[in-house]
This record gives structure tokens, sequence and C-alpha cells, in this order.
């Protein structure tokens, strides 16, 4: 089986996610070739797993001071290339396509009649999972940007429906928080007033990774850049984590046992549906805005949760290789059954519940 496999590129959620499953890959002899868009082609980092890849300018967001900036959005998309690239790209000789959001190998394989899987966070939301607001534009582009006949959602819980448990890189390291560092990934922000609400809050040392300040120290403030192994090492180190609400990040959090302050990019339909689901879980604290007394609140009253999932890209890869004879359903059952219960979240997969009550799932 040849599988030629997407990925959107604007956050380094989906490449995260991507490495483990390129290293199951290549574990179980699958011959998969990666394709990433989202992000000029120079930006991608630490991407050695991947081979010998290929990069496309796709489709992405422009953020700005924490705000989905719509209109520069807008005028950097480029539709027309965005078709080219999709009418240029040749199928043949693939079995199958994955696509992790990325919508120029999803709307190929529909164009070209190969069968697609859509893998990852956002096809979770075809369900009737907590969300902000109905809101059916932003329902009709989530569905439409990058289709796929089969839906392999991933989420914190499943919420009474087939959903996969997060997928999370199992790479072999160290789990030494320290309770007084902090590790802090806010990309969307202005990084100097980020910089500026840390040093407002005493007593606890931060390491802040962006790209926008020189890397050094500043006070009680570490500056990294954009680094997988910096940013992994801090992750084992730091037993807070304050960032914005994207899933992968928060996903690696929990599974490590960490104290969580999630800020959800305003206007990112996504990211503020990842902070009710947080809230309705009971497992991290999220906030609209930021601040020093915010931050410093959060530290002294904010608990750690671990939540230990399974090896989710493992089960992903041989039910692919077992040419899908199990359902999606039993694949979703058979992962939340290794995830144990978290005081007051229960994990028990109900393939008839429509959905929780909120009361269950409330830590």
């Amino acid at each position: 089986m040849k599988i030629l496999y997407g990925v959107q590129g604007t956050g380094n959620g989906h490449i995260t996610r991507a490495r483990a499953m390129a290293a199951e890959m290549n574990a179980a002899g699958v011959e998969v070739d990666f394709i990433f868009s989202g992000r000029p082609s120079e930006d991608y980092f630490d991407m050695s797993v991947f081979g010998d890849y290929r990069t496309f300018q796709g489709l992405s967001f422009v953020a700005r001071n924490g705000k989905l900036d719509l209109l520069a959005t807008c005028r950097n998309a480029n539709f027309f290339k965005l078709i080219r690239d999709i009418r240029s790209l040749d199928l043949r000789g693939y079995d199958l396509v994955i696509t992790d959001y990325e919508p120029i190998v999803a709307w190929a394989a529909k164009s070209q009649g190969i069968p697609c899987i859509g893998f990852g966070h956002q096809y979770a939301f075809k369900h009737d999972i907590p969300r902000y607001k109905k809101n059916f534009i932003a329902q009709w582009i989530m569905s439409n940007f990058a289709p796929a006949a089969i839906q392999l959602g991933a989420h914190w819980h499943h919420f009474g429906y087939p959903i996969l448990p997060p997928l999370i890189h199992n790479e072999e390291r160290q789990n030494t928080p320290d309770s007084m560092d902090v590790l802090v990934y806010l990309p969307f922000e202005n990084s100097e007033e980020v910089m500026d609400w840390l040093e407002g809050v005493p007593d606890y040392s931060f390491r802040l990774h962006c790209k926008d300040i020189e890397p050094g120290v500043y006070g009680k403030v570490e500056v990294f850049p954009f680094s997988r192994e910096e940013f992994q090492k801090n992750l084992s180190e730091c037993e807070s984590v304050l960032c914005n609400a994207g899933f992968e990040l928060n996903s690696e959090a929990l599974q490590l046992g960490r104290r969580i302050l999630a800020k959800p990019l305003k206007g990112q339909i996504e990211q503020h549906s990842n902070a009710i689901a947080l809230e309705q879980l009971g497992v991290a604290k999220t906030t609209e805005t930021l601040d020093s007394g915010i931050i410093q609140e959060w530290l002294e009253t904010g608990r750690v949760v671990q939540i230990s999932y399974p090896n989710v890209a493992r089960a992903v890869v041989s039910w692919l290789q077992s040419s899908n004879d199990v359902s999606v359903s039993d694949l979703c059952e058979s992962l939340w059954q290794q995830t144990p219960n978290v005081r007051g979240i229960d994990f028990k997969y109900n393939q008839k519940s429509a959905s929780l009550n909120a009361k269950s799932v409330t830590a």
C-alpha cells in the first residue's frame, strides 16, 4: 500500500501529529509520501522524519495581536494557485490519500476518485460536540476545507461519538517538571506584550518560545526560538503551560500532567470551541484575555491534570493495514477502553449515546 499524506502546516500541532504517524508508518513498513501546505517552505524546521517531502502554498490564516485578521487572511489567499495545485497533483500510483486538514491532497483525491481519509482534530466537529455557538458558515467552511470520505476525528473526550483520543508522539523523554517553571507558547499574540505580562508575575521563571524576540535571558524570562528539541525539553521540565487553545500542545500537556491556561485565538472558532471543551471537562483553565494578574491567579489556583492516552498512531496504522476490517466505531471504542478515568471524567465509550451530560464530565 502506498499512501500520500497531506498535512496542514499553519500550526505546529498538525506537524507534531504527522511526526507520530510517520514514525509508526516507518516502523510498520508503510510506503508514504508527505505534502505540507500553509506556510512558506523556509519556515518548516526539524523535518527529517518526513523524508523527501513536498510543500505548496495552500491556505492559511493571518493573526495579529491574538486576533484572527479576516481581511489579511482573504488578501493572502491565492485561490487561483490553489486550484492549479489541486489540478496538477497527480495521484496515480497512490492507493490511499490521508489528509490532516490539508486541502490540496483532499480535493485532488476527491476529483481523481482516490480513497481519502480525513485524520485530525477538525474532523471531530462533524459531530455534536462542545462548540462555540452554532455558526453555520464556519461549520460549512470547516466541513468543506479538506473533505474526506472517511473522517477520523480526535478530541480529549469522545462525547458519545466515534471520535479518537488525542494522538500523542510517544517519544522517550524525561518528565521532570519544576513547579516554578512555566512554558509559554503564544505564537498569535504580540510577543512584546507577552513579555510585559510575564515580567509582572513574581517568583516564577518563564520559558517563552517565539520568533520575533532575539533568544536570550531577559530577567525571569528566557526566550527560545522555534525548535522542536528545545521545546520538548522545556515541556518536560515545566509544570505549567501557558498557551493558545490549539489541540495538540494541550493534548501533550495533559498526557504529561501539566497545569494549563489556554487563551483562544479571538475569532478562530475551533480554538473557542476547544476552550469550551477544556472548561467543560475540567482539565484546564481558559481565558479570553491575559495580563499579569490573570497569569498569577492561575499559577496559584490551577490544578495539575494528567490523562494517559493510548498509542493512537500505532492503532491507526494497524487499522489502515487491516484494510479497515474493523469499523471506525470499534477502533475508537477500543482506544477509549485503554484510557483510564480521571477525577470525575468517565471515558467509557457508549456508541448509543448522542452526547454526554455536562455534569458527567465535570471534574
